[in-house]
């Protein structure tokens, strides 16, 4: 729409928001009426109409099959858009149209805002199925015709009244009509079963709309008697009820299409079931982020226990290697740590090679510099996890075997992500500018046991590869591909 509308018309910003607010609100008009809405705006010249919004009924079959936004027609083609734009009017003399051997009534709705006519809706009511209206169908002809009278004096839709098409209530969710003292005139059958999930035991009709809900919502002090002037359909506003173990959704919508409010309709839908799955959804995302952060906490509890038992080592080696345990144990409690933060099972590795770094850089035997480029992205948590032991594998190697005591050097992490959105790679690059490899080695044959672990958990978990090769200049680089998912 903002395109046809800059491209076609004189329209200001202004006025598209305008327009972009009645098409969040006229889904409504269009169920209420039973049919297609098409709106036209003037084009800048004003010898043609461009269609910028198309809106099919959710309650009948539709007058087009095709989809109307983007067509021009000059203006007097269409006698009844040309009357509402220049007589700003609802128009609706005219015989039905026949469209492939279908029965159409064309109505013409100017929309005003601020005393100026912008454009107008082209209501298109399919008259194939028309048969004696029920009750139910009358008081939606006659809301949309109150709410077709506001659109032409420019009193709806609010302004500041954004609505969500996909979470507000439509009419077939449940639809009551009251009167101006708020008294029920009307309640469909799905309004009526909405309340009696409130714990209502009688009938809708007759009772005073706003002290029924109040009194079967729950006492909560001031929130009552906003709940009464919600409910009474004073003003535009949405809310929720919940009581009896039920929870109903209203949207109040004032109506007065000339100016003096004769009533109100009010759009509820009984959302019981969907706000149980939510808080069952709360309490699990609470619960795992529990697990992760109970974890963190033993792992860190088993991190000191080893670390005491190595200051009471008397070998040097036994300690160094309960020193390499520690800092295998904190890799995956920082992954631990960083899930128990989030809502779902996916993290953002750079805080926690950012962290690796800084804890592996504590047993550099000489003054060597760590640094990280480039971007991991979030990874899910089977990848973070036994990356970050991975990461804290090669890195502790590298500062370990690379460099002697006292020497200065630099290691650098560098991480890109690459390939297609369905088969996204991670390549991770570990290089220093230490003494370099040994003469013969073979990174996928020999090694310690933190290779041993490097290339089990790279080939075989994260289904990767890993490489150690010497590096251009000098010193060590390892290189890891493993295959990712795509960032979302």
């Amino acid at each position: 729409m903002n395109d046809l509308v800059r491209q076609h018309t004189a329209l200001s910003e202004s006025d598209l928001e305008w327009l972009h607010l009645l098409v969040s609100e006229w889904q409504l008009l269009s169920d209420l009426s039973f049919a297609d809405l098409v709106l036209w705006v003037p084009t800048l010249d004003g010898t043609r109409y461009v269609s910028v919004a198309q809106m099919r009924p959710n309650t009948g079959p539709t007058s087009y099959q095709d989809d109307m936004v983007g067509h021009l027609v000059p203006r007097g083609r269409r006698p009844l858009l040309d009357a509402a734009l220049d007589e700003g009017r609802i128009v609706r003399e005219g015989d039905p149209e026949w469209r492939e051997e279908v029965p159409v009534r064309v109505e013409s709705i100017p929309v005003r805002r601020e005393g100026r006519v912008l454009g107008v809706i082209a209501r298109n009511t399919n008259l194939l199925t028309v048969r004696t209206p029920s009750r139910l169908e009358l008081t939606y002809l006659q809301s949309a015709s109150d709410l077709a009278q506001m659109i032409a004096a420019g009193s709806f839709p609010f302004p500041g009244q954004q609505v969500d098409m996909d979470a507000s209530p439509r009419a077939g969710d449940g639809l009551l009509r009251l009167d101006a003292d708020g008294i029920v005139q009307y309640a469909s059958p799905n309004a009526l079963s909405a309340y009696h999930r409130l714990g209502l035991a009688s009938d809708l009709v007759g009772q005073h709309l706003g002290q029924l809900t109040s009194d079967l919502a729950p006492a909560r002090g001031p929130v009552d008697e906003a709940i009464v002037k919600l409910a009474s359909g004073y003003a535009p506003r949405e809310a929720e009820v919940e009581g009896n173990g039920g929870v109903i959704q209203l949207r109040a919508i004032p109506l007065k299409p000339k100016g003096t409010r004769i009533g109100s309709l009010v759009l509820l839908r009984d959302v019981t079931e969907l706000r149980r799955r939510e808080r069952e959804l709360i309490t699990k995302d609470a619960t795992i982020r529990e697990i992760h952060h109970r974890v963190k906490n033993n792992l860190q509890t088993v991190a000191a226990l080893l670390r005491l038992q190595a200051r009471r080592m008397d070998s040097d080696q036994g300690r160094e290697a309960l020193n390499e345990a520690v800092r295998r144990v904190g890799s995956i409690a920082i992954v631990h740590e960083t899930l128990s933060q989030n809502l779902d099972e996916r993290v953002e590795f750079d805080e926690i090679a950012d962290r690796v770094l800084a804890m592996v850089a504590e047993i550099s035997p000489g003054k060597v510099n760590c640094r990280r480029t480039g971007r991991f992205g979030i990874l899910d948590a089977e990848v973070a996890t036994p990356l970050a032991m991975v990461l804290t594998e090669v890195l502790q190697n590298a500062l370990e075997h690379a460099f002697a005591p006292g020497e200065q050097g630099s290691v650098e992490v560098s991480a890109l992500r690459g390939g297609t959105r369905e088969e996204a790679r991670l390549l991770i690059t570990v290089r220093d500018d230490g003494r370099g490899l040994p003469e013969g080695f073979d990174a996928q044959r020999t090694g310690n046991l933190g290779l041993q672990i490097v290339r089990t958990l790279v080939e075989g978990e994260l289904g990767g590869s890993f490489d150690m090769v010497p590096a251009p200049d000098r010193g060590t680089k390892v290189v890891l591909d493993i295959p990712v998912g795509p960032e979302k």
